[in-house]
């Protein structure tokens, strides 16, 4: 998969059912020596927030991905999550 297939989708929180953000400009990190994803980095985009200066990014597990479907990437962070 490509990470521009993961454009536009809506990441879903399993264990709560909240909205954590849509992927729209994300980072990965990865194992340079295998080439593993280990996380995607998902910029938060309220502009509120933006403005005072803080900048705040979702860092989502790569295991933590359940399912990767059209429209939606259901992932089960277990509170794991850093607001």
């Amino acid at each position: 998969m490509r990470l521009s297939h993961l454009a536009g989708k809506e990441i879903i929180n399993l264990s709560d059912g909240s909205r954590l953000g849509i992927i729209d400009e994300c980072e990965l990190t990865f194992d340079c020596e295998s080439g593993r994803v280990h996380t995607i980095l998902v910029p938060n985009r309220n502009r509120l927030f933006n403005f005072f200066g803080e900048n705040k990014t979702a860092t989502i597990p790569w295991q933590a991905i359940k399912r990767i479907g059209d429209e939606v990437i259901i992932v089960d962070l277990n509170n794991a999550y850093d607001r």
